[in-house]
Formats: C-alpha cells, structure tokens, sequence
C-alpha cells in the first residue's frame, strides 16, 4: 500500500509538472500525428498508468461496501459494471490531455524518437522497473529529506550560537 502510494505520489507530482499551466506555452494545435505520437509516448512510457492505479482502486473500495452492507452487494457490482466504462472514457479525457501537454512541449520528431525508446527492450525494461525505482527514490526522499532538516538546524544554530543568538 505505501509502494503504491509512494508510486501514485511521484506520478502525481510529474503529471501535475507536465499539467501545470504555469509551465504551458501558448502554442499552435498539434495536428493528429503530433497527437499520435504523444499518446503513444504517454501509453509506451507507464505514465497513463498513473490514471489506473488512481481509478480502480477507487472503483474496488466501491466494491468493498458490500462487506459493511451484505445487502447491496449485487446492486453495487451491477453499478460499478454500469460505470466502469464511463471511468474508461474519464481516462481517456485524462490520456488525451497527457498527449496534449507532450505535444506542446515536444516535437513530432522528438516524440517520435521517444516512443522508439519506449519500444526498445531496455525502454521496455525501464517502464517496468520505474515504479520500483521511483518507490525507492521516495523512500530515501524522505529519509534525506529529515537528515538534511536535522543538519541545517543544527549547523544553523551552532553558527548563531557563535554570534551569540540562541535557536530552540
């Protein structure tokens, strides 16, 4: 659970990089084949599989009431049936606009190139590793992240202490 998390937390913080319209540039519509290749991109990198780890556990803990409520288990599967489509098209609006933000920031060339990569056995290779990778750069992180708060106050108040100012 806290690999997914870990996992769903650095793909938030890329998207939400790649998303942001502080980093958007005004930029003409990308014809069909620059779209093409950026969904391709985005499809071959693992980075829509972001949407199905937010989504079907959503869809799952749907699911799961029926544990807490017996009673309305068949109507909660037929409606989460009922649904699930109408979740796949909510991931193909968010796939889209992935593809749109590629394209604004990539050429077709470039992104042509890209998904050669991603094609490649060693890109293939790195889609299937990234999640464990980007697991374990989270993880030291945030270990990093308390041992440098930890050296920055203690440096900080040795040299206050030095000018004769105390630090709690």
């Amino acid at each position: 659970m806290i690999r997914n998390a870990s996992r769903l937390a650095a793909t938030s913080v890329a998207l939400f990089m790649l998303a942001s319209p502080v980093f958007a540039q005004q930029a003409p519509q990308p014809s069909a084949t620059h779209l093409a290749a950026a969904t391709e991109v985005a499809t071959s990198s693992g980075l829509t599989g972001a949407f199905d780890a937010m989504t079907d556990p959503l869809l799952n803990q749907l699911q799961q009431m029926n544990v807490t409520r017996p009673e309305i288990r068949q109507d909660l599967e037929q409606v989460v049936a009922l649904i699930r489509p109408e979740v796949e098209q909510k991931k193909k609006e968010m796939v889209d606009a992935t593809a749109k933000t590629l394209a604004s920031r990539l050429s077709e060339t470039e992104l042509k190139e890209i998904a050669t990569f991603y094609k490649s056995s060693v890109g293939q290779k790195w889609v299937q590793l990234q999640p464990g990778i980007l697991d374990a750069i989270v993880r030291d992180m945030s270990i990093w992240t308390q041992k440098t708060s930890e050296f920055i106050m203690a440096r900080a108040r040795e040299e206050m202490g030095k000018r004769g100012h105390q630090l709690n």
